[in-house]
């Protein structure tokens, strides 16, 4: 289908989001189980409440814009979550290591997410969306606070995996 307006563009990209956060919820349950940090863990396991609140939130666009919640596949989403998922597995070897390969992915998923979210947020105001662009706000703020987190905790687990490179493990 082609897009020939803003507001078909806005539903188009809300609706690939919308698979994005389905899939990346996936892949946090798989990333949680394969870190060894308890930082990490303890900030994935915040992050999958703030992604169902943020799916929540997307439900009430879809709600406020009458329309049912609908899922485009989110092909970027699809290659983060193959690339993070590989990475985990080849590194599996090296608990701190993987540790690693699994913030860089979160990483990656949250700058990925801060720009879907500007950009809506962007069409939304465009609009005149003030309840929606609230919404939008509020999940772009969360991301943009995740990613906050992920940058600082990796010195953390980079010194965690130079200690242990240096004991030989």
């Amino acid at each position: 289908m082609a897009i020939t307006s803003l507001e078909q563009k806005f539903v188009h990209d809300l609706a690939d989001i919308y698979d994005a956060e389905h899939r990346f919820l996936e892949a946090q349950q798989q990333m949680q189980q394969h870190a060894s940090s308890p930082q990490l863990k303890a900030m994935i396991q915040d992050h999958m409440a703030q992604t169902q609140q943020q799916i929540a939130n997307l439900e009430q666009i879809y709600r406020q814009l009458s329309s049912p919640p609908q899922r485009v596949k989110c092909d970027a989403a699809v290659g983060l979550v193959t690339e993070g998922q590989k990475g985990m597995m080849e590194s599996q070897g090296n608990p701190s290591v993987c540790d690693l390969t699994i913030a860089g992915a979160v990483a990656k998923v949250e700058h990925y997410e801060v720009a879907s979210y500007r950009g809506l947020l962007t069409a939304a105001e465009s609009m005149g969306q003030n309840e929606i662009g609230s919404l939008l706000r509020m999940n772009l703020q969360q991301e943009e606070q995740t990613a906050q987190m992920v940058e600082q905790s990796t010195p953390m687990l980079l010194e965690q995996a130079m200690s242990m490179r240096q004991r030989g493990m």
